[in-house]
Parts: C-alpha cells; sequence; structure tokens
C-alpha cells in the first residue's frame, strides 16, 4: 500500500517545494515591498486561467463552500502569510507555519473523525524543530501583530486543507476545477484590499513580468492542482506533514542560487524535518476522498439498502 502511494505523495510534494522557490523569486525578480500585489498576482490570474480551461462554474451549495475554501486557502493565507514575513525576525514566519500539521491532527479529530495518533504528534513536533533549527535566526523582540498574523495564516491554511477533505468536490468535478475556483475566490478577495493598502500597480520590467508568469502558472495553478488532488487521495494529515518540504526548498535555493550558507545545525535541522515529513506519510492510511455523491445516486443507494434488509442474505439463508 505504501509503494502504491508513493507516486502520488511525490507529485503532491511538488507543490510545497514550489512554494519553497517563492523568497527567491520574490527578492530576485519582483518589485519590493508589494506583497498583497504578489498575492494578488498569484491568485487571480491562475484562477482565471483554470476557470478557462475547465469552463465548470460551482452549483448550488458549491458557491459558497468555493468561495470558503478560496478565502481559507489563499485569499486570507496569502497576505498574513506575507504580513508576517514582513513584521516578524528571520525565519519566525516559517517556525510559525510548520506547527501547521499539529494544527491538522487537531481539526482532523474534530471534522474527520480521525484519531490523534502518538506518531502524528511527535512527526509534528520534530517537524517543527528541524524546520526552527533551519530558518530561525537570532533576532530582537517578536512583534505581536506579526506573531497573530503568522498564527492567523497558518489556522487559515490548516482549516482550508481540512474542510477541502471533508467537503470533497462536487459529482463530476475534477480538482483542477475545484482549484480554479479557490484561487479565483481567493484572488478577488484580496484584490481591494491590496489596492487600498499598496495603491496603483507598480511599473512591471521583463524580469518582473517573467516572475510574476512562474508565480501564477508553476508556483499557483500547477502546485495547488497538485496540492488538492492529493488532499481528495490522501489523509489531510499524510498532506500537511508535506508543508515543511517548503521551507527546507527555500534553505537549499538560497544556498545554491543566492550564496547562503547552511551551517551543520541547518543541516541537521534539514534532516529532523525530512525524516519528520516521511514519518507522516505512514502515520495513516490512504483514503481516497469520492466526489459528493448526487441526490439521484443517494437515494438509489437507500432504496438497495432498504431491499437488502427485506431480503435474508445468503449467510441467513445457509444457517437456516
Amino acid at each position: 500500500m505504501a509503494a502504491n502511494r508513493a507516486p502520488l505523495i511525490a507529485l503532491t510534494a511538488l507543490a510545497p517545494v514550489s512554494w519553497g522557490t517563492t523568497y527567491a523569486v520574490t527578492t530576485e525578480f519582483l518589485p519590493p515591498d508589494r506583497p498583497l500585489f504578489t498575492g494578488l498576482m498569484r491568485a487571480l490570474p491562475a484562477g482565471l486561467v483554470l476557470l478557462a480551461l475547465v469552463r465548470v462554474l460551482p452549483r448550488g451549495a458549491w458557491w459558497w463552500k468555493a468561495t470558503v475554501l478560496g478565502v481559507l486557502n489563499i485569499g486570507a493565507f496569502f497576505p498574513l502569510l506575507f504580513l508576517s514575513a514582513y513584521r516578524l525576525p528571520g525565519g519566525m514566519a516559517a517556525v510559525v507555519g510548520s506547527a501547521g500539521p499539529l494544527l491538522v491532527v487537531g481539526l482532523s479529530a474534530l471534522l474527520l473523525g480521525q484519531r490523534p495518533t502518538v506518531r502524528n504528534v511527535v512527526a509534528g513536533a520534530v517537524a517543527a524543530f528541524g524546520v526552527s533549527l533551519v530558518v530561525l535566526k537570532a533576532a530582537g523582540a517578536l512583534d505581536v501583530p506579526g506573531v497573530a498574523a503568522a498564527l492567523a495564516s497558518t489556522a487559515s491554511m490548516s482549516a482550508g486543507t481540512v474542510l477541502t477533505k471533508r467537503w470533497g468536490r462536487p459529482e463530476g468535478v475534477g480538482p483542477l476545477a475545484l482549484t480554479g475556483w479557490q484561487l479565483t475566490a481567493g484572488g478577488l478577495l484580496i484584490a481591494p484590499v491590496a489596492f487600498l493598502a499598496e495603491g496603483a500597480p507598480p511599473a512591471l520590467d521583463t524580469p518582473a513580468i517573467g516572475g510574476y508568469a512562474y508565480l501564477a502558472l508553476a508556483n499557483t495553478a500547477i502546485a495547488y492542482w497538485l496540492w488538492f488532488r492529493g488532499i481528495g487521495r490522501l489523509t489531510a494529515t499524510q498532506v500537511t506533514f508535506l508543508g515543511p518540504l517548503s521551507p527546507l526548498t527555500a534553505a537549499v535555493v538560497g544556498w545554491a542560487a543566492l550564496g547562503e550558507s547552511l551551517t551543520p545545525l541547518q543541516l541537521a535541522g534539514m534532516a529532523l524535518a525530512f525524516g519528520a515529513t516521511v514519518a507522516g506519510q505512514g502515520a495513516a492510511p490512504s483514503v481516497r476522498m469520492a466526489p459528493a455523491a448526487s441526490a439521484s445516486s443517494r437515494a438509489a443507494s437507500q432504496g438497495a439498502a432498504e431491499d437488502a434488509r427485506r431480503r435474508p442474505s445468503a449467510s441467513s439463508v445457509e444457517t437456516t
């Protein structure tokens, strides 16, 4: 079973690995001090492209469900994440974010009925500790609004992950459409906030256009499609344990492309966090989230169950 899950886990892991390149792309190619505009350019174009590809819109209750998921996974998560990164000392936002697996463990118990295990809790704590060794740097006093934003962004993404698992997808709708709905809803939420807080869009040169194109397509459209696809086929806990790969990737990219150094302590932290990520994949069995059944299919299932109750089973016939 674990071997069968390996390709799916590897593909899902590409999402946080891609997100780990965001810092390098932002600092090297994009206009400075425009975090909300960057979040907008990541979400809304990607969502509109996916909607144009699938040409499927939500129906019924999925209008509000897609909006809620878009707010939690994109619209609130992006601004809060950038705000915490700007206000907190180096790496602290990533450390707070690495507590996401522990939050998902708790929310999965509350909303999905999945009992927490010692393995999950220990692996989550080790992952957070390992990430702290990699990214945490000495700095001054913590900023209270920054800490609150970091906690809120982590809680937002964790709740969005668990609700995505709980609600599944409408019948006949694939993960690409679900991703497009959420990115569009989240981008539309970010747009007015970005223009009110940061003003008109900045002038963009060729590197900035290329950077935004990469963030919108590879880093967001494809990455979030892989992420939500993984949530549909794995447990929410398994998927969120892949999250620490993002700060680990950022550290590797900083070393390989930006000339940053890695100390022995950071390397030890990377080993701990990666080991916890691997351990988190074996913490629960694979569960494929089927699309929500239609009313007619539910009625048919209920009718079949009623007929079965009225008829004697094969075992009861044999024993009488």
